[in-house]
């Protein structure tokens, strides 16, 4: 079989293309997920609170944040550069996923019928790593130490799990074809519903 004909034979086979196409899909998501949370919550951290127009925040979320770079994911991140949450080496992985990213959303079906090479499939798991270890920081280091239901607590850092961890989960689960939540969540609205008559 010729190069060309190998190309049809995978674009062709839904076998094939599904599993690709839905790690493609989830690693684009899963990376903006880890943009969203290392803007996010730094500029949470700086907030003032919420009004009719939006979140405010303070202005020294500007001048000690914002003001590192033109975008605020790069601002941000040399933000937890200096506060020791990351380090060059997550850095470099951060541009590595990016690579990967970019290439994925834009040679999509280059990638899915195999016309572009990606090693996406192998870094997924350095991409849920790295928005773990991003999550993680934040919650022993800023919600735990805040919340004074947890003075003096001991805290497993292995044990906890970050919303956006569970979420992805939970995604990876439904998008696989697992219905237990559905029928759980189903089960548990027709009780709550039961309750209220």
């Amino acid at each position: 079989m010729s190069a060309h004909e190998e190309r049809w034979e995978r674009f062709l086979d839904p076998d094939v293309v599904r599993p690709s196409l839905f790690m493609t899909t989830m690693f684009i998501t899963t990376f903006e997920i880890l943009k969203n949370s290392i803007v996010d919550r730094i500029r949470d951290f700086y907030s003032l609170g919420c009004s009719e127009e939006g979140w405010t925040v303070c202005p020294e979320y500007e001048a000690k944040v914002l003001a590192r770079n033109k975008s605020a994911v790069y601002a941000s991140l040399n933000w937890l550069l200096e506060q020791q949450e990351i380090n060059d080496g997550v850095l470099k992985t951060f541009e590595i996923l990016k690579k990967s990213r970019n290439l994925l959303a834009h040679q999509i079906f280059a990638v899915v019928t195999g016309l572009a090479e990606s090693n996406h499939t192998d870094q997924f798991h350095v991409l849920i790593e790295l928005l773990r270890k991003i999550e993680v920081w934040w919650v022993v280091n800023v919600e735990i130490p805040t919340n004074p239901d947890y003075a003096n607590a001991e805290v497993d850092e292995e044990g906890i799990i970050p919303g956006a961890i569970l979420s992805l989960q939970m995604l990876l689960e439904v998008a696989g074809g697992n219905t237990a939540l559905l029928e759980a969540w189903r089960r548990e609205r027709a009780k709550r519903h039961t309750h209220a008559q």
